[in-house]
């Protein structure tokens, strides 16, 4: 195994006098993007273990949001021109010389899934799925079907990822996932899915600027708007004294200009609707942030075959490196582990690992490091079977 194991010897980010994070929540045209590119190659695994008895080659990583048109005011509001998703990719539609229906899985799926996220928007009225997926090249279909034991690469690709979160990013993922919670949306359901959390942290004090679309329906005033924005920012506030110890301070919309009559108001709770447009790969990388601070990679996740497209699996290997890592040795400030693979080569082989620690060197440590590399190495053939369960986070 090419593995090697570093100490890493700047100054952690957490102790950095200026960080940035960035989270796009659930509702985010980018992050609809992602969701839609995955569950469709979810979707397609589950048909073709259901029909076939093994995964067969996809890659459906590419996915365009085309937004709307919408009219919104206080009490109510319409979409005049519906969302479109763009879902383009390559995918075996005929197994055995049996048709693989992909336009409709790719239609039910998407609508389906976006019918439970995004509560407010009317899948048969304001959204249209439109696909253009067509069959791989011979050279990486024959690669994914060469082994059934090993597979072997689909792409030279690499994937990192690093640990433990610092306080700023703590922050930043637990405040979306607050206000994106089933228990805010029952209590408040004038706050919408499209929820976008920027920190910055400069020394000890962090600051979150945070967009967040409120549903027209449910505010019938100017004065009602304003406490839905107090509303966003009381529970934003909670979360951070509980996830942080810097100062916290906390601004809502601030693109609002009340003496103009500008307010973020949507009819679906989703800026695709009127205001923004999305695309896979734009928005949070397969940790759920946007770190540019951190060691990233700009390879989307969502939408790549769980079999053997190592942009997607390395960065859920390398986040099971350094989960693994930080659990035997917490004292450890921060872990960053890199992986990079060779097309055509096992999956199993990368062509080179790298694991930063920031910690006083130890050869112990760093044979335990080798280790653990090497454990989630072997475990990776089968990682298949939890991504198609959704079982890790990949934006």
């Amino acid at each position: 195994m090419n593995i090697e194991v570093t100490f890493g010897n700047s100054i952690p980010v957490a102790k950095l006098p200026v960080e940035f994070v960035e989270r796009k929540g659930k509702g985010h045209p980018d992050t609809i993007s992602d969701r839609a590119a995955e569950e469709l190659s979810i979707s397609l695994s589950q048909y073709y273990l259901k029909q076939f008895g093994r995964i067969f080659h996809h890659n459906v990583d590419k996915c365009v949001l085309v937004g709307g048109q919408a009219e919104a005011w206080f009490g109510g509001g319409r979409v005049t021109e519906p969302i479109q998703i763009i879902l383009v990719g390559r995918a075996a539609g005929k197994v055995n010389g049996s048709e693989v229906p992909i336009e409709q899985i790719a239609q039910e799926t998407t609508k389906n899934w976006i019918k439970r996220e995004l509560r407010h928007l009317d899948v048969e009225r304001d959204l249209t799925v439109c696909t253009k997926i067509r069959s791989g090249s011979v050279d990486l279909v024959k690669n994914f079907d060469s082994s059934d034991e090993i597979p072997l690469s689909n792409d030279t690709s690499f994937g990192v990822c690093y640990a433990p979160l610092s306080e700023t990013e703590r922050v930043v993922l637990e405040v979306e996932r607050e206000l994106n919670s089933e228990r805010t949306k029952k209590e408040y359901p004038q706050i919408g899915e499209d929820i976008k959390v920027m920190g910055v942290r400069r020394k000890d004090s962090i600051n979150l600027t945070i967009a967040c679309a409120i549903v027209s329906s449910f505010v019938k005033d100017e004065a009602a708007y304003r406490e839905s924005k107090e509303i966003v920012r009381d529970i934003a506030l909670k979360v951070a004294d509980k996830y942080a110890n810097s100062s916290v301070s906390i601004q809502v919309n601030s693109a609002d200009n009340f003496a103009k009559k500008l307010y973020y108001l949507t009819v679906t709770g989703t800026s695709a609707e009127h205001g923004d447009d999305g695309q896979v790969g734009r928005g949070n990388r397969a940790n759920g942030l946007i770190t540019p601070f951190r060691p990233m990679t700009l390879e989307a996740t969502g939408g790549k075959n769980p079999i053997n497209h190592t942009g997607k699996i390395y960065n859920v290997v390398a986040s099971k490196i350094v989960a693994s890592i930080i659990s035997e040795n917490p004292s450890i400030e921060q872990v960053s582990c890199y992986l990079v693979s060779q097309i055509g080569k096992p999956i199993t082989e990368p062509q080179a690992v790298n694991v930063e620690l920031f910690c006083p060197k130890d050869p112990i440590l760093e044979r335990r490091c080798k280790e653990i590399v090497e454990e989630k190495l072997q475990e990776m053939p089968t990682l298949w079977r939890e991504l198609i369960n959704r079982q890790h986070s990949l934006f």
